[in-house]
């Protein structure tokens, strides 16, 4: 199988590792193949692809789509290095609040799945990244919300002193805010 499939701490996120075959000419891989990724579970029809650039520090997050536009994710970065996060705001969830932290780069090529219901963002560890990303429903700007990116009840452990963030995220509310705003799944 060109893809192993790893669950982790958080079982609906699933971190890929796909089989590159690489020699002096340079490498091959594929990235998406439907039956695999169905059989490995993530079984969502990817209608949109998405392309990001953001220089080292840059702190994008944490985002997603409220209802009817909710968002799963394939992520993987084709430039660079970044720390990429899920926060699981499935309100029935055992793992409500917490986060998965990955290492994604173009060295390692690992993506992550993230499953519709959860936050996700990322920090630029590397003086340049860019990230690509599968989603499964349209962006709507009327349903996006958002948990700021250091609320301190998620705890998340950036790897970067004093990232760069956009007005916008920082303006989004604490998950406790949000829960109350009827914001979470």
């Amino acid at each position: 199988m060109p893809f192993e499939f790893r669950h982790l701490e958080i079982p609906d996120v699933i971190l890929i590792k796909p089989r590159v075959f690489e020699d002096d000419r340079g490498f091959f891989m594929e990235t998406y193949k439907k039956p695999d990724f169905e059989k490995a579970g993530i079984k969502e029809e990817f209608i949109q692809d998405n392309h990001s650039r953001s220089k080292y520090g840059v702190l994008r997050g944490l985002h997603f789509q409220r209802e009817p536009y909710a968002q799963a994710k394939i992520v993987r970065v084709i430039r660079g290095v970044i720390y990429d996060v899920a926060v699981d705001l499935r309100r029935d969830s055992p793992t409500f609040g917490k986060y998965i932290g990955v290492i994604l780069s173009e060295h390692n090529k690992w993506q992550l799945y993230i499953p519709k219901g959860f936050a996700h963002g990322f920090v630029v560890l590397s003086d340049v990244a860019e990230v690509v990303y599968k989603v499964d429903n349209v962006y709507a700007p009327d349903h996006e919300g958002g948990i700021i990116w250091n609320d301190p009840e998620i705890g998340i452990n950036w790897p970067v002193d004093n990232p760069v963030v956009s007005e916008k995220d920082k303006k989004w509310p604490t998950l406790k805010e949000a829960i109350k705003r009827g914001w979470v799944f």
